[in-house]
């Protein structure tokens, strides 16, 4: 999860190139001029991250969610990832 606060769905884009998940967002600043925070969590600007995803990720299967500034990821393994019982016989 990412928190991404004063970000719309229209400004995230998510990608994968080269085994890099890469997640950026703008945030429309307009709506902020001419107002003077008293107390502020968050610095205003963009948003960018980037992670090394591993070959047990099935990349075509990752999901992302934007809901109230927070982005969730769904990183699903790949089939040859999961642990799998063997039959002796």
């Amino acid at each position: 999860m990412l928190e991404m606060p004063g970000v719309s769905k229209e400004s995230v884009e998510v990608g994968v190139e080269n085994d890099v998940l890469l997640i950026t967002g703008r945030m429309d600043s307009s709506k902020y001029e001419g107002l003077q925070p008293l107390y502020t969590e968050y610095n205003i600007g963009n948003y960018s991250r980037s992670f090394q995803i591993s070959s047990k990720i099935e990349q075509e299967g990752i999901k992302a969610e934007l809901k109230d500034g927070v982005m969730t990821l769904v990183l699903p393994k790949a089939e040859k990832a999961i642990p799998r019982r063997i039959s002796v016989s």
